[in-house]
């Protein structure tokens, strides 16, 4: 049998945290998988190991890229914070009032911080008319969100939007934006390349020789009870884009679901939720942050089987305790494992990135056994 390979560094007292994420490997739920962990602008953890590819004949590295489907939702939350610091946008704003075409059919009240906290009870498409290629054409994906009834009335309750979140913030960032930049190119231009930063929402084709080939998961995930919220977003033959090909998926700029990247990059850009600052260069004021991770809504969502407390586009710790022990962490998960978070109180922040996908919604066991050995070695 063909090792492992592993390339792993950390502080000597992290070495229990060592020990579990080769146990992952050696209990077979890992094909490739990346791990950081930062504190106050230092490196603490940065992991890699196991394979690229399926067949196990490329080893995992730090240049590759793995797709973080919704954790890339920090990163699009990243993107409006700026906006918002850089009075181009604000939290309270109604969306109306830089997208006229939205405010119909009870939407014409939502603010953008409802819209990023996933109040506007657009879920999923409900058009049985949609086909899941649709989704690759922005402006019908736009137009189809305008003329949409709202699952629920907009700001009276929270429905998590696994796709439809990237269009909104997307296009919420796109007519803020003083040069009109979709979201994925101003996540470029004012984070990614300002911080040296390997991070992509819209993948250009040169960088595709360095994406990771995804493994997914065989079983369902389990929704609990099922309403109409939970098949727009999920459910239905449309509800996610179709097969195009990954190329396709890969360069399209859906904020919600496809971001690449290491998670290296991720754990510092998430260092941006604490102290505002990376490489001691500023970014976020403290004013900015606070309105970020702020709660908007909490409770039972309508879309998963979970309490949620959501922020502006992140999900506080509490109840749930998926990024460690303490409640005031934020972070986001994404489907098949990752997760992305930042601590303000230890002023920890990091990233799980795998290619072998799980079919947990929120949680999954890997990285939280990363995690829970990173705190207990604190």
């Amino acid at each position: 049998m063909t090792q492992t390979p592993f390339d792993l560094i950390a502080d000597p007292k992290f070495n229990p945290v060592k020990d579990s994420f080769i146990e992952n490997f050696e209990n077979g739920v890992e094909l490739g998988a990346g791990f950081a962990i930062y504190q106050h602008g230092n490196c603490l953890i940065d992991f890699v190991g196991g394979w690229a590819d399926r067949k196990k004949t490329m080893a995992l590295t730090r240049d590759h890229l793995i797709a973080v489907f919704s954790s890339g939702k920090a990163m699009a939350a990243l993107v409006i914070a700026w906006l918002i610091e850089e009075d181009m946008l604000g939290y309270n704003q109604e969306v109306r009032s830089i997208w006229p075409g939205f405010a119909r059919h009870g939407k014409e009240n939502l603010t953008v911080a409802q819209a990023m906290s996933h109040q506007s009870g657009l879920a999923g498409i409900t058009n049985s008319n949609w086909q899941a290629q649709d989704w690759y054409d922005w402006d019908k994906t736009i137009t189809e969100l305008e003329n949409q009834t709202p699952i629920w009335p907009p700001g009276t309750a929270c429905g998590y939007h696994p796709v439809t979140y990237g269009f909104l913030a997307g296009e919420i960032a796109r007519r803020a934006d003083l040069d009109g930049r979709r979201l994925g190119l101003i996540l470029r231009e004012e984070i990614a390349e300002l911080f040296g930063l390997d991070i992509w929402i819209g993948l250009p084709e040169s960088e595709f020789d360095r994406c990771a080939e995804m493994v997914k998961p065989r079983a369902l995930a389990k929704f609990g009870d099922i309403n109409a919220a939970t098949r727009a977003a999920f459910l239905e033959k449309w509800s996610s884009p179709g097969s195009a090909g990954v190329e396709i998926w890969r360069k399209a700029e859906l904020a919600g679901s496809n971001c690449h990247a290491t998670a290296k990059s991720l754990a510092q850009a998430m260092s941006l939720f604490i102290n505002g600052t990376l490489n001691g260069v500023p970014f976020l004021s403290e004013d900015t942050r606070a309105h970020l991770s702020e709660t908007r809504i909490s409770g039972q969502n309508l879309v998963l089987p979970f309490e949620i407390d959501f922020a502006a586009g992140v999900m506080k710790n509490a109840p749930n305790f998926f990024f460690g022990p303490t409640p005031e962490t934020i972070g986001h998960s994404g489907w098949g494992g990752s997760c992305v978070f930042a601590d303000p109180i230890t002023g920890i922040s990091g990233a799980y990135v795998m290619n072998k996908q799980d079919n947990s919604l929120l949680g999954d066991p890997r990285p939280q056994r990363l995690i829970d050995s990173v705190y207990a070695c604190l």
